[in-house]
């Protein structure tokens, strides 16, 4: 299908769909984020986003903000309207309704159920459709890489995240890593976990630090809480863990080999914790078929924050989308140091995965390096 492409003076208004699209983030899983604008003679006369499952899409949102009649006007919207009927009616039903004249779209929606359908008949009922440019289609794309990556692949994107020294170690030869990085760089994580599906660490971490993986973020109570992901290949969560004890409230899920002994499987999941047992020949197999699991269950969006083994093993089974790497102004030294991946790694630097694209941030004293390896 040839795409018609927006004009230069579309583009304020394309980028501010933008805008109102992140004001869901946290709250839409496993919906996208979208914002949308309706224009007339060059004024929004009505803006909305995707408030949340069950919310109206942002569509109807911005039509029922509209402070004069919207037939005839332009509408903005940062993804493509869906055809299809969800929890809400078909978004491209409100647009026809409203007698919209003209539709142009920041970027696609790759998903089965509505990728090209709705701007399809749209252009059946008259309306002109056009796409924005590859500057805002690009930023458009990244604000869903979750949804998209999950869309395409069934599986949740990826994000390994690491506090380290300047020296690449994540924890002093003892084992200590507290604390490397800053409060600043902590309270950014906890409001990390807010927004993504789940959080996941191997047995070794969970065993070492006894961690709570929950968002506690310091402005108030968080918008929703994770699924706390355990790598354990043979069930050796203590039952008397704060993972465990608490799986009653959030959601705790262990991921074990069929080796795992069955009775310490049965003890976890009468303490309430769901246990996944998947096959595969090494580590890195196993971690591929969880990740296919995960996302069958609609999570979308993984942070990965430890340890360096299980991190070693989703890099070898290719499964690292992105990195936020917290770097500190220390030196730890030591030769048996952790450093943040293990597993096989390559032999030629030729072959390492290379970032895409880099954004570098400062926080407080430290450094947070925001890598991306692949987009979706």
């Amino acid at each position: 299908m040839t795409q018609t492409l927006a004009t230069q003076s579309d583009a304020v208004h394309l980028e501010r769909t933008l805008e109102l699209a992140e004001r869901g983030r946290g709250r839409t899983s496993p919906n996208p984020l979208v914002g949308a604008v309706v224009v007339r003679d060059g004024h929004a006369i009505g803006e909305g986003h995707h408030a949340g499952p069950g919310c109206p899409h942002a569509e109807p949102a911005a039509l029922a903000d509209c402070f004069e009649d919207p037939d005839g006007a332009t509408l903005y919207v940062s993804l493509e309207p869906c055809a299809h009927r969800g929890r809400t009616p078909p978004c491209v039903e409100a647009i026809l309704a409203a007698g919209i004249r003209r539709v142009v779209v920041a970027s696609d929606d790759p998903s089965a159920k509505a990728s090209g359908r709705g701007p399809e008949l749209l252009r059946a009922e008259g309306v002109e459709v056009e796409w924005a440019e590859a500057r805002l289609a690009h930023a458009a794309r990244l604000l869903n890489q979750p949804f998209r990556k999950h869309a395409r692949t069934g599986r949740p994107l990826v994000v390994l995240k690491s506090a380290l020294t300047l020296d690449g170690k994540v924890a002093t030869r003892a084992g200590d890593s507290r604390w490397i990085s800053s409060e600043a760089s902590r309270a950014r994580v906890h409001a990390l976990r807010a927004e993504v599906d789940a959080v996941a660490i191997g047995i070794g971490t969970a065993l070492a630090d006894d961690p709570q993986l929950t968002a506690r973020p310091g402005d108030g109570e968080p918008i929703g809480q994770p699924w706390r992901v355990v790598f354990d290949s043979h069930a050796r969560l203590p039952l008397d863990s704060v993972l465990v004890r608490s799986a009653g409230g959030v959601p705790v899920l262990v991921v074990c080999s069929p080796d795992a002994p069955i009775s310490a499987r049965d003890a976890l999941a009468a303490a309430g914790v769901e246990v996944l047992v998947v096959e595969g020949d090494d580590e890195t197999a196993r971690v591929a078929q969880a990740l296919s699991e995960l996302g069958e269950r609609g999570i979308q969006s993984l942070v990965l924050e430890g340890g360096p083994r299980l991190a070693g093993a989703f890099l070898d089974a290719g499964e690292i989308d992105a990195m936020l790497a917290f770097i500190a102004p220390v030196l730890a030294g030591g030769g048996e140091a952790r450093s943040v991946l293990e597993g096989r790694g390559v032999e030629a630097i030729a072959d390492a995965r290379r970032a895409v694209s880099v954004e570098v941030e400062p926080i407080g004293d430290d450094t947070c390096i925001h890598a991306r390896f692949r987009e979706w």
